[in-house]
């Protein structure tokens, strides 16, 4: 076996296109041994890479399973507690899982049934709406009022902020206002301050949730939490709303990611009506 110093560009572009070819990993595999290999000749051997010429892995064209509105009542009829709630925002509210779980309490106005979205992927916030179904809303203030009792029993306890809004905000941390929609049921230790703080709930926990949901609803298709929001999008795009406001709501910097999240949706003959479907709808009769 030869030493990475003994080897050039020539044995990395043979490497790369091996995983191709041979092994046929995946388009994302072959980029991150790219990384790494452009790292370690670059900062660790000194002897930076040129151009890598090497077979490139294709990328695997994903698009989101459908799921119609009766088959998102089967997944929600079998969510309870916070994965409900956190369910009911992704579909409602098109949300990021990410963005479901970084919510405050401060971001939901139940008076105007609006939802403000920090931290965003395009580093902008958006504003939304806020489901208007009355079992959420219902369920949401239960949970808020138990929110409210538990930040009232420990208000010393901090949450995990952003570095630079806990330095402009120095006593957020430890406001109502701040606490997690979706905490996690115990504090850890924040590994950038050493601090003992109350972060918000594990991704996995809520992915899990969403998995036992479908197996109980009797479905079949792969769905992630992910899904959730592919069906926000696609109840949009059902009732009409142009592909600029489904853009907007979903947070999107690029339309070609909006137009990606709809090539999901069944074919249009299949879901909407022609104009002589009825009187109410003719142009002729």
């Amino acid at each position: 076996m030869r030493h990475p110093n003994d080897l050039g560009q020539p044995e990395v572009e043979a490497f790369l296109t091996y995983l191709v070819t041979d092994l046929e990993v995946s388009a994302s595999t072959q980029n991150q041994a790219l990384a790494a290999l452009l790292f370690l000749y670059a900062q660790v051997l000194k002897k930076p890479l040129g151009d890598v010429a090497a077979l490139r892995a294709k990328k695997t064209h994903y698009v989101q399973p459908y799921l119609s509105a009766a088959e998102v009542r089967r997944i929600l009829d079998n969510l309870s507690g916070v994965a409900y709630l956190a369910a009911c925002l992704m579909y409602g509210a098109g949300l990021r899982l990410t963005e479901c779980l970084r919510l405050r309490v401060k971001d939901i106005d139940l008076a105007n049934l609006t939802l403000t979205i920090h931290d965003t992927k395009s580093n902008r916030d958006r504003a939304t709406f806020l489901p208007a179904d009355e079992t959420f809303l219902s369920r949401l203030r239960a949970h808020l009022a138990a929110l409210r009792r538990r930040h009232t029993d420990n208000p010393d306890l901090p949450v995990s902020m952003p570095p630079a809004l806990a330095r402009k905000y120095r006593s957020a941390a430890t406001s109502w206002e701040w606490f997690y929609l979706f905490p996690a049921r115990l504090p850890s230790v924040d590994p950038r301050t050493r601090q003992v703080v109350l972060h918000h709930m594990d991704e996995s926990n809520f992915q899990r949730a969403i998995t036992a949901a479908v197996k109980r609803a009797g479905l079949h298709q792969r769905v992630t939490a992910h899904t959730l929001r592919a069906a926000f999008a696609h109840r949009l795009a059902e009732s009409g709303a142009s592909t600029i406001d489904i853009q907007s709501l979903m947070g999107h910097a690029d339309p070609k990611t909006t137009a990606h999240y709809l090539e999901g949706m069944p074919p249009a003959h299949t879901r909407l009506r022609g104009p002589l479907a009825d009187k109410s709808m003719s142009i002729i009769l």
